[in-house]
């Protein structure tokens, strides 16, 4: 057994004896996903400051080299390459670490005064597809396609193979090399920030991102480990329906559906040109207070208000939430936006919404009947509604009519 904190050293004795020096014993999470969560500490905001801030010997870092494989492998790296090692949180090494996974840490470890040890293995415009394992793929009805494609030959316009070798986006390669080799590496839990490049196959998404945390948590052997996500922040994605990421943040809303898994919201934090917000900060707290309530019994309010259900009275819909926090506010001191209502002909118009304690009453002249109800259901909305505690409040829709990324694969 080992003691929490203290630096320690580690002999191991054999043929020779080998001493390693600065051994510490903490909490290690998996910070992974796509541009987002590589997004370094020098890009983010204030980095500068940050970066010179960044003095935390109890902070470890270790970043996974960006490799692929056709086959899960028990090695990081490539074949030959010299090996990466856990680094001491300075200046100097900070600046080009996941921005997300420090932000985290560093409000963990500032809370339970304890060591935080994190794992960024992260690749920017990354499908979620490729950090999944190629049986649980095939596996899926729903994602059988993906594997398919993956074995399928590729050519140019002249019919010539083209080779897919270094290619990171087929389906299993990021597992295969950043994942598996860290298995059965003890964690506490992981955190992800993924998705961008799924926003056209959104309904598809809804099998494909718990069926990849329900890979990692049956490969890891560790139960259901925490898994805690990023909500993706409104942006515009060029000539797409601009409702694809509104069933993208569906998609990850009902992933929580799974035990132990919690949803970062930053519909707050965004550029609507800028599709890598440099707010980082906000997004590792927000992630970091779903573990401080979930894992170490901090008694804090740690998500946005969440839609739970709707009653309708006569020409009025009421929406009720989890996570209020004890009320519901703006974020801007104005009415909340972006509601719209629809009657049976399901067609949407936009809302009258009005704050009732823990509840938002919607209503709309012309609509004397209504039966459904959606939030920010758009790319490029910048919605207001929040929780006493200023963390914001999820998309969704009330209806179940069908989607418009529906069969995509």
């Amino acid at each position: 057994p080992v003691q929490v904190g203290a630096p320690m050293q580690l002999v191991v004795e054999a043929d020779h004896t080998l001493t390693i020096n600065d051994v510490v014993a903490g909490e290690v999470w998996i910070c992974s996903g796509q541009s987002n969560m590589q997004w370094p500490v020098s890009r983010s905001n204030d980095a500068e400051s940050e970066i010179a801030a960044a003095d935390h010997p109890m902070i470890r870092l270790f970043t996974v080299a960006m490799t692929i494989a056709e086959k899960p492998s028990e090695q990081l790296g490539m074949p030959g390459h010299r090996h990466r090692t856990w680094k001491v949180c300075r200046p100097e090494t900070i600046p080009s670490f996941s921005a997300v996974g420090y932000y985290f840490a560093r409000h963990l470890h500032n809370r339970l005064n304890v060591p935080v040890g994190m794992i960024n293995s992260s690749w920017g415009g990354t499908l979620a597809e490729a950090w999944t394992r190629l049986e649980v793929l095939q596996d899926e009805p729903i994602l059988r396609p993906i594997a398919e494609r993956r074995s399928a030959v590729r050519v140019d316009e002249n019919g010539h193979s083209i080779d897919d070798s270094k290619n990171p986006h087929r389906a299993a390669v990021l597992y295969n090399a950043m994942i598996a080799p860290l298995i059965p590496y003890r964690i506490k839990g992981a955190i992800w920030y993924q998705g961008e490049s799924n926003v056209s196959r959104a309904w598809q998404y809804r099998t494909l991102f718990p069926t990849m945390i329900g890979n990692w948590r049956e490969d890891w052997g560790q139960g259901d480990f925490p898994f805690y996500f990023t909500q993706l922040a409104p942006f515009n994605y060029g000539n797409t329906d601009p409702r694809c990421l509104a069933e993208l943040w569906e998609a990850q809303f009902k992933t929580l559906s799974l035990p132990n898994t919690g949803m970062a919201v930053t519909v707050d934090i965004t550029d609507l040109d800028n599709i890598h917000p440099p707010n980082k900060q906000d997004v590792g707290k927000r992630l970091a207070l779903w573990a401080l309530a979930r894992d170490y019994a901090h008694l804090i309010v740690y998500s946005g208000p969440l839609y739970h259900s709707q009653t309708i009275d006569d020409q009025r819909i009421r929406l009720h939430f989890k996570h209020t926090g004890g009320g519901l506010k703006t974020n801007n001191g104005a009415a909340p936006s972006h509601f719209q209502i629809a009657g049976r002909d399901r067609h949407f118009i936009d809302a009258e919404a009005t704050i009732d304690g823990e509840t938002v009453v919607l209503r709309a002249d012309g609509i004397n009947a209504p039966v459904a109800a959606r939030y920010a259901w758009r790319q490029d909305a910048l919605p207001n509604l929040t929780n006493l505690a200023g963390l914001p409040a999820s998309p969704f829709r009330t209806d179940r009519w069908e989607m418009v990324t529906t069969g995509r694969k």
